[in-house]
This record gives structure tokens, sequence and C-alpha cells, in this order.
């Protein structure tokens, strides 16, 4: 047992694993942001437009990309992940091809990639408490970056591409050797996904 546990756990600290769940993630990423794109310009056509995911008065991509956060920045947020997404999962593919980058060019990928998962959940918490409406694929982008967000976090720290003081990094990297990124991840979407049927309930299959 002891020793199917070490091999498991020494999978998941691979950057097989590791750059592969990133590249999934990022993937999923970029679907969505495709997706919600073309709505876009099917919105942008024809505001009536019937969209797929229109479902009930609360999971309605419609409604969700009629609101002025859909275009904080003058055009569709979702063209945001068709520029950021590919860059992703070039890192994910180079990295799987045993390409090291830079310390600073991984520094700054971190903090982009930071910035734009808390434009994610900004948007999120506008869906769920001022739009009043969810998208599906809007939180499939939640959760995807989420995770693409926790995997490069997992690169950096245990690379020490962050540039931390040599005892913040060291507890880090402990945390990681313990699995409590994964926890905390776990728990994290776990949250995410109770607090949307507590917010909405049987609105969300009415």
């Amino acid at each position: 047992m002891t020793g199917t546990l070490t091999r498991l756990r020494r999978v998941r600290h691979s950057n097989v694993w590791i750059l592969g769940t990133m590249l999934f993630s990022a993937g999923l990423s970029l679907t969505a942001s495709f997706v919600l794109s073309v709505d876009a310009i099917r919105l942008a056509e024809d505001p009536g437009a019937s969209l797929s995911c229109n479902l009930n008065a609360v999971i309605s991509c419609g409604t969700v990309a009629g609101s002025w956060q859909a275009q904080l920045f003058g055009f569709p947020n979702a063209f945001l992940g068709l520029v950021a997404e590919p860059v992703v999962i070039t890192i994910a593919v180079a990295g799987l091809g045993g390409v090291r980058f830079p310390r600073w060019f991984m520094f700054a990928a971190q903090v982009v990639y930071t910035l734009g998962v808390i434009f994610a959940y900004w948007l999120f918490y506008q869906s769920m408490f001022n739009i009043g409406a969810l998208c599906p694929w809007c939180l499939l982008v939640t959760v995807s970056t989420t995770l693409v967000f926790s995997t490069l976090t997992h690169i950096n720290i245990r690379d020490g591409n962050l540039f931390l003081p040599r005892r913040v990094g060291s507890a880090l990297r402990g945390a990681i050797d313990a699995e409590l990124d994964a926890v905390a991840v776990t728990i994290w979407l776990l949250v995410l996904a109770l607090a949307v049927v507590l917010k909405y309930g049987d609105a969300l299959v009415a």
C-alpha cells in the first residue's frame, strides 16, 4: 500500500502530470473562449439570437453576454482567452518536450496569469450577484483557469521562479510536497459549486 501511494505521489509531482493537467485545462479554457467568442459575434449580428446554452432564467449565456461586464474592455472578454490560453498551451507543450524557460519568463507568466484568474473570478462574482445568471461556458473558464493557475504556481514554486525569500519559498515547497496545493484547489472548487447551488438551488434546473 505504501509503495502504491509513493508511486502515485511521484506521478502527481512529475512534469508529465503537472504539465499535462495544465495543457488539458488550458485546452478546455481555449475551447470555451472560442465558443463564447462565436456567440458574442452572433449576438452582435442579431441581439435576439437564441444560444444553445440559454436553458432557463438562471442558466443563460445570452443574459451574461448581453451585460456590460461581458465587454469590460470594449470587446468580448472571451477574446482575451483566445490570446492567453495558446501561450499557456505553448508553455505546457514545450515543457513536456523538455524545454526549461528562463526564470524571468515563468515569473512574468505567473504575474499575467494571476491577473487573468482575478479577472475570471470578478466575472464569476458579477454573474452570481449582479447579473443574476450563469453561463456554463464561463463557469468552465473559471474552473479551467483555476487549474491552470494551480499547476503553473506548483511549477514556479517547485523550481524557485517567483523570487521569494528563501524561508517563504522553502515553506511553500514543503506545502506542495505535502499535497496541500491539491487539497486547497479541490476544496476551493467544491466551495464554488456549493455556492452556486446554495444561491440558485432548484432554479438551476427549473
